[in-house]
């Protein structure tokens, strides 16, 4: 399974690399990661969407996460990727406008692994 973690934190990708890393040995996941929501449609768009899952981070400079899950939503429809918010703010305005736009789940920082990995398991 082919995985985008977005986020404007850079620490994240050590993180889910530790994380992930017998996941990753096996070959059973691939993360690749984008620090901006232009970056990650420029992913996107020159990795032929090839990505399965999509996390994103709402709160982050420029373009927000939840602006980028509109646009990954209008543009990229075949195969439509799974894409789940992740936020710090576990407010209600977050997760509805999230949900209006079309996310797949919702989760909270600190991301708890053990779910998640349980989440991706029902993905693929």
């Amino acid at each position: 399974m082919k995985v985008l973690v977005v986020d404007d934190e850079k620490d994240i990708k050590v993180l889910f690399e530790q994380r992930f890393r017998k996941e990753m040995r096996n070959g059973e996941i691939e993360l690749s990661f984008a620090f901006s929501g232009e970056e990650a449609l420029n992913f996107l768009h020159n990795h032929d969407q090839e990505a399965v899952l999509i996390l994103s981070d709402i709160n982050m400079p420029g373009m927000s996460g939840l602006e980028l899950l509109r646009r990954i939503k209008e543009e990229h429809h075949v195969p439509p990727p799974v894409v789940m918010m992740i936020t710090a703010y576990g407010d209600a305005d977050n997760y509805k406008t999230a949900m209006s736009l079309g996310a797949d789940d919702f989760l909270t920082k600190p991301v708890d692994f053990v779910s998640l990995k349980e989440k991706l398991k029902a993905i693929s």
